[in-house]
């Protein structure tokens, strides 16, 4: 059994690696428009095109992280990729050079060129920290034990990412995040190290890496599932400062807000964890699911004066997002254990995995924005249509979709968490030794 504080040392990656998404997801596109001067129509088509291009990179790299841990040289990879997210986030977030801002082609060639080498990067460590933890293998407990412990890091990351911002300027973020991804780097290098080749069975036929994802149809289920229901989280997710600043008027109660969200999810996760496993996975995310569709109902009607309404929504969708950063990536990792892809296939597996989060995003980027700014909507409006549409877009669309993604969670899930056939690697490894 891996202990809480050898995944408190492998969880660590994980607030730095969320302290840089939730700006780069949420308020850069605000940051572009506002600091950059471009045009939320260029801001879409710009994060559509990135993180279509860094999506479809990502199971090429899963496939490579796969060399890399086999090689015992995750730590060495995940430390150079996190370095790189760092001085990226510095560039996106700074003022670009005035002769950057007087041509809209430069500006856009700077931003295009500073988020691909983030975006890369986050990729590099996200795969390898992912496929880390999931070579620990174990039950579902466990797996929901080492899936919370990361994300729990991570939620405290992008509570801190909600309130700092505010307090201390972008440019001294980026000085705090570094300071934080060195602190979780030389924790992560002294935890448990994932199963290498050296420690490991060889792989036989049936469990060779070679073989695709795709192949095995709890796979499929699964990723389908995961990008619909992504794809509902990512449209508020890109216009959420939009809505708090326009429709409610309540830019000061926007750190409150994003707060409240995170800071819910997080206490929430405790007790997530014993609830799936008196409930079981499956039903856990049917559960959190439906409360994030009951949560959000009302918020498309909601207006200005409206703060404590909307507080309640954060926190009752908060506490829906606290099973869905467990209960997927869990299922993920019992998918594999008993699916024959294999010991040895975790990175192609979770390279796959982090396209289909980019691919939400991706898609919703290049559908919200481009859709509220056709309907009339632009930062700062007041127009009453334009901001309904903003509005409409932001509070009907993710909840129609997150029902069609439940649909298919109790349609095709069922499969998801039988008991598994075979074992394909220990229960836990911690250095090459397994442990009861």
């Amino acid at each position: 059994m891996v202990t809480a504080g050898q995944i408190a040392r492998y969880g660590a990656l994980g607030l730095p690696l969320a302290f840089v998404a939730l700006p780069l997801h949420v308020q850069w596109a605000n940051v572009a428009a506002s600091q950059w001067g471009l045009s939320l129509s260029v801001i879409g088509g710009l994060l559509l095109a990135v993180r279509a291009l860094d999506a479809v990179v990502d199971p090429w790299l899963g496939r490579v992280m796969d060399r890399v841990l086999a090689r015992g040289r995750a730590w060495t990879v995940a430390a150079v990729a996190t370095i790189a997210v760092a001085l990226g986030f510095a560039v996106l977030f700074a003022e670009p050079p005035t002769l950057l801002r007087q041509n809209v082609g430069l500006t856009l060639a700077w931003a295009a060129t500073a988020l691909v080498f983030t975006y890369l990067g986050y990729s590099i460590a996200q795969i390898v920290h992912q496929a880390w933890g999931a070579r620990w293998g174990g039950d579902a407990v466990q797996r929901a034990r080492v899936v919370a412990g990361r994300e729990s890091f991570a939620l405290v990351g992008v509570v801190a990412a909600t309130v700092l911002p505010a307090m201390l300027g972008w440019p001294a973020l980026s000085g705090l995040l570094a300071a934080l991804a060195l602190l979780a780097l030389t924790l992560l290098r002294g935890a448990p190290l994932p199963h290498t080749a050296a420690t490991s069975p060889a792989p036989t036929t049936a469990t060779a890496p070679t073989r695709s994802p795709w192949q095995f149809a709890a796979f499929r289920r699964l990723m389908l599932i995961y990008v619909v229901s992504g794809f509902a989280a990512a449209v508020p997710a890109n216009l959420v400062i939009f809505f708090i600043r326009d429709r409610l008027q309540a830019s000061g109660w926007e750190p409150v807000f994003l707060f409240a969200y995170f800071a819910a999810a997080a206490l929430s996760m405790p007790l997530w964890t014993r609830l799936t496993g008196r409930f079981g996975l499956l039903r856990c995310w049917a559960g959190s699911m439906l409360l994030a569709t009951v949560s959000f109902a009302g918020a498309a009607w909601l207006a200005p004066g409206a703060e404590l309404w909307f507080l309640a929504v954060c926190i009752g969708s908060g506490v829906a997002l606290g099973a869905e950063l467990i209960a997927p990536a869990a299922l993920l990792a019992g998918a594999l254990q008993r699916s024959g892809g294999g010991y040895g296939a975790e990175g192609a597996w979770f390279g796959w995995w982090t396209f289909a989060s980019k691919f939400n995003l991706a898609i919703a980027a290049g559908v919200a924005l481009p859709l509220v700014s056709m309907l009339g909507y632009t930062p700062g409006a007041r127009d009453a249509t334009a901001v309904q549409a903003l509005a409409t877009v932001y509070g009907v669309l993710p909840c129609v979709v997150k029902i069609v993604a439940l649909g298919a969670l109790l349609w095709l899930g069922r499969s998801l968490e039988s008991p598994p056939a075979r074992q394909s690697h220990p229960t836990s490894v911690i250095d090459g030794v397994s442990s009861p």
